[in-house]
């Protein structure tokens, strides 16, 4: 029976990781119109036990008008999905934004391509 836990829970963290990854895609950058995930603006997200989330997340520049705003939706959003514990969200500059962190959709969105 344990196994049979065992599995049930390593097949959740997928499931969650997904529904994290479209919560982000219904966040914009207000001077942008593409999301923060397409952006490349993520760059990374666990999900540990008892479903406690982190990202890693970057802004466009450092003096982004929206550096106060996007990370704490970014945190809002992921709480507000079903059985997620806790949230923490953490904005690096290191490496630099650049385009090149874009998605193909991203870029095609805004005629880089």
């Amino acid at each position: 029976m344990s196994e049979e836990k065992t599995s049930t829970e390593s097949m959740q963290i997928p499931d969650l990781k997904e529904k994290i990854v479209q919560a982000l895609k219904t966040i914009y950058d207000p001077e942008i119109p593409v999301d923060i995930y397409e952006l490349g603006l993520i760059y990374e997200i666990n999900v540990y036990p008892i479903n406690n989330v982190y990202v890693l997340m970057t802004l466009t520049s450092p003096s982004c008008p929206s550096a106060e705003v996007i990370p704490g939706e970014v945190e809002q959003k992921i709480k507000a999905i079903p059985g997620v514990n806790d949230v923490k969200v953490e904005v690096t500059f290191d490496p630099p934004y650049s385009q090149d962190m874009m998605s193909e959709a991203a870029k095609l969105e805004l005629g880089f391509l």
